[in-house]
């Protein structure tokens, strides 16, 4: 059953729109915006029924937050309102209401335009759904070309996959960037992740799978793959028109080799000049190099990993998000033995 919030500082509207929808609907019932924030916090609903006019925070003031958080934003809201006058119903409008109902309101009329609305907005999560399916099959694709053609990374997308979902949780948990990691969609995240050695395509079998050490030269053509993956995925948003998505797997592909000191590639960022991105899958795509055997070294202890790492906290690695590696590493560990 979906649930609908209906916030108006009058009981009686309450009461009426209550007893209108509760064969229905799952109704909940709040005398202001400040009691449906807090509730918000605990119960996501399907459609929010929003009175206009109320004291201390007033429908638009409580639509602006509404919208000003991503987690919230996509919640359809209609607008309870004794007002007519075009003025408000544009404001609304602007602001992001999908419809007004004018108080006194009649139950058949309100379950007419709430029901049309829920609908329309059924369909749209489908083909939303439909959409992130095909984008995930297509990342799997391309990220499983780049991983073919690398005869010495097998697993290196799917283990630091599960890096990542590891590490994020971690830092949300010890309130480390917790400001920027607020509203990310993890598993959006974790899927734009699994691009950031996209830009290995444009690089020559001769040298990504050579069996021994790479030359100078060559470990110069090797670095362009950070580049050349913002460079793709460039070319893919001029296409297709940017979104979080696209923008998280460009700052996953072109970030990751920065170094917290500056002397990484290929832009040289500094410190928080790197993008958080570029930051975490620094150190999960290192640890996963470390441990893993390749063609030009054996595989390092977990033991020897970490201590690795840790020895380049603050030059190499962020250091607070290497901290969280650290209290993490039995996790990174336990994911290594099995995947």
């Amino acid at each position: 059953m979906k649930t609908i919030f209906v916030v108006d500082d009058s009981d009686t509207n309450l009461s009426m729109a209550e007893a209108a929808l509760e064969d229905q609907y799952r109704v909940m019932t709040m005398p202001s915006a400040a009691k449906m924030f807090l509730l918000l916090e605990k119960i996501m609903p399907d459609l929010i029924l929003l009175d206009i006019e109320m004291p201390e925070t007033d429908g638009f003031q409580a639509l602006k937050q509404l919208k000003s958080r991503d987690i919230w934003a996509s919640i359809p809201v209609m607008f309870l309102t004794g007002r007519t006058d075009a003025a408000v119903e544009v404001l609304g409008f602007e602001l992001g209401a999908i419809d007004f109902v004018t108080k006194p309101f009649s139950a058949p009329v309100l379950l007419n335009r709430i029901k049309s609305h829920l609908d329309i907005d059924e369909i749209i999560r489908a083909r939303t759904a439909q959409l992130h399916r095909l984008q995930n099959s297509i990342v799997s694709v391309l990220a499983n070309m780049v991983e073919n053609r690398d005869k010495g990374t097998g697993g290196h997308i799917e283990r630091t996959s599960a890096y990542i979902k590891i590490l994020i949780s971690q830092m949300r948990e010890r309130g480390v960037y917790t400001d920027d990691i607020y509203d990310w969609d993890d598993e959006k995240i974790i899927s734009s992740a699994r691009m950031h050695d996209l830009g290995k395509i444009s690089i020559t079998d001769v040298i990504v799978n050579k069996p021994g050490k790479l030359t100078d030269d060559e470990y110069e053509v090797m670095k362009t793959h950070a580049q050349e993956g913002e460079r793709i995925i460039d070319e893919i948003i001029a296409q297709t028109g940017e979104g979080e998505f696209l923008r998280n797997a460009r700052l996953f592909a072109g970030c990751h080799h920065e170094r917290w000191d500056g002397k990484g590639y290929p832009h040289g960022y500094k410190g928080d000049e790197i993008p958080l991105q570029g930051r975490i899958m620094a150190i999960v795509d290192v640890y996963d190099a470390l441990v893993s055997e390749r063609s030009y070294k054996k595989a390092f202890t977990d033991e020897e990993a970490v201590s690795i790492i840790m020895q380049n906290a603050g030059t190499h690695y962020d250091p607070k998000i290497a901290q969280v590696f650290y209290e993490s590493r039995d996790l990174f560990r336990m994911v290594r033995e099995h995947i």
